[in-house]
């Protein structure tokens, strides 16, 4: 048994059976959630690894705004030769109930030709959202995971040097305004859509919190009244934590480019029979130079090839798959014939178009 059949074997056999889980690990609530920032800056002090000015324009722009700001002087006619400075985008999240003063992660991206941004510092940038309010700034020394070292005939460049974080790089200055416990209720949206593990979600709340207190408003949403205003935050963690036996569609996942095949514990075929073979064809050609006699008058040399051609064909079986089968005695039948991780995505291809296999197919 090859090794990826071996781990395929495990994976599937490991666990027969959904288990139970918290609401909080397949649901959201809804309205809590992220908020993205974006942002435009220049990172100075880099050392000779920043724009060409020629083809970023944008860059000599920024700077000589940057610098009329700071009152040197307008600088629109001078020439600028300097490469340490870049323009970059700076991103960040702005996790729910971020308060003022309160400090976030931010990703600095180069927008121009800068070959590094190591050893750079980004200079005050605001962070918008998407309606155009700025929430956050940011400012500070950045930190590059990679690096890139440059000859003559020989570069190497190891991680992205022309992306970099900044830890705590941002400090929140204006507040998304959301307060819990002015809500009558809330909503449970799942991760991932289905009416069953909805109605699952309602009746362990209602099981818990008491009668009517969720219903089920569509495959996604699960709606929870609360009992009292003040206390929504305690209900919410109360229902976060709960128990459910999430259901889930079958379903049969393939990534052909490393052969990869992950096969849920809701599969199920009807009875067929397989057999995978086929033929081998192999093309050999070895080249043999034929020389003249050692004297000899108008001799020449010539090259003449040998090819080789060999058929070969491989012993075929039929496995019978029988219907209803579950996961250990499908992957025991794949095995059986011996087929390779390549030849298993064709059986099941094969077996879905003849409509012997109950579970969606996914190939990515």
């Amino acid at each position: 048994m090859s090794l990826l059949r071996a781990l395929l074997l495990l994976i599937l056999t490991a666990a027969p059976a959904l288990a139970d889980v918290r609401i909080k690990d397949i649901a959201s609530f809804e309205g809590i959630r992220e908020n993205q920032l974006v942002g435009y800056g220049l990172v100075v002090g880099l050392n000779g690894t920043g724009d060409s000015l020629r083809n970023s324009p944008f860059t000599q722009k920024s700077i000589e705004g940057m610098l009329e700001r700071l009152g040197v002087g307008n600088l629109q006619d001078e020439t600028m030769r300097t490469q340490n400075t870049a323009a970059v985008m700076v991103t960040a999240m702005l996790p729910p109930f971020a308060r003022r003063g309160s400090t976030i992660d931010v990703v600095v991206s180069s927008l121009g030709d800068a070959s590094s941004l190591r050893g750079g510092t980004l200079i005050v940038t605001p962070l918008s959202g998407a309606d155009g309010e700025v929430y956050a700034v940011a400012q500070g020394p950045i930190a590059v995971a990679g690096y890139a070292a440059q000859g003559i005939n020989a570069e190497i460049v190891e991680g992205v040097p022309t992306v970099a974080r900044i830890e705590n790089g941002a400090t929140v200055e204006n507040e998304v305004e959301f307060r819990l416990s002015s809500m009558q209720s809330f909503r449970i949206a799942l991760r991932t859509p289905d009416i069953t593990t909805a109605s699952r979600v309602a009746d362990k709340i209602n099981e818990t919190l008491g009668p009517g207190t969720a219903q089920v408003l569509d495959s996604t949403t699960i709606e929870v009244v609360a009992n009292d205003k003040g206390d929504t935050p305690e209900m919410m963690a109360a229902v976060e934590g709960l128990m459910v036996d999430p259901d889930s569609v079958a379903k049969v996942v393939i990534d052909a480019r490393s052969g990869t095949i992950v096969i849920g514990s809701n599969v199920r075929i009807d009875k067929v029979a397989v057999s995978q073979g086929g033929l081998t064809v192999i093309v050999r050609e070895d080249i043999e130079v034929s020389q003249p006699e050692p004297i000899s008058i108008g001799g020449t040399t010539v090259v003449v090839p040998q090819t080789e051609v060999e058929v070969q064909e491989s012993e075929t079986y039929f496995t019978i798959l029988e219907g209803d089968v579950s996961l250990q005695r499908l992957v025991d039948g794949l095995n059986a014939i011996g087929v390779t991780a390549s030849q298993t995505i064709s059986i099941l291809q094969a077996i879905k178009a003849a409509g012997a296999l109950h579970a969606d197919l996914e190939i990515i």
